[in-house]
């Protein structure tokens, strides 16, 4: 993980501000003293496996995150892993985590003006439901 996390700052230029918050993604963004007018949030699937494992609220986490959202004066962007097109895990913890990250995901397409599934690299742009 730290290999990986060297490349994608590597991979950024000087503008970029980069914050590692395992478990505090709400604080973080919080933070934000308007001078960022754009947050990237890379992942929240690995934010939800960091709480799910530190047996932490998963649905008031979800919905803190879901409150905040509407009221930042920064443009969000989001990525998230679909973990749910597979088979079904044979293991619990997989299963949990499989449900909560479906359940993130569709709370937070819910309230976000845009939602795109990418597929080899291709959006495709998700409908409201």
């Amino acid at each position: 993980m730290r290999d990986r996390i060297a490349r994608h700052r590597a991979d950024r230029d000087e503008r970029w501000r980069t914050v590692e918050a395992p478990m505090d993604l709400i604080a973080a963004i919080r933070a934000n003293d308007g001078s960022e007018r754009v947050i990237l949030v890379d992942c929240l699937t690995l934010w939800l496996s960091n709480l799910l494992l530190a047996e932490r609220d998963l649905d008031a986490e979800t919905h803190a995150l879901a409150a905040l959202i509407p009221t930042l004066g920064a443009t969000i962007i989001m990525v998230s892993n679909e973990v749910g097109l597979s088979i079904v895990p044979d293991n619990a913890l997989a299963r949990r985590f499989r449900d909560a990250a479906g359940t993130l995901n569709q709370r937070l397409a819910r309230i976000c003006e845009a939602a795109d599934f990418v597929v080899a690299g291709h959006p495709i742009r998700l409908g409201a439901s």
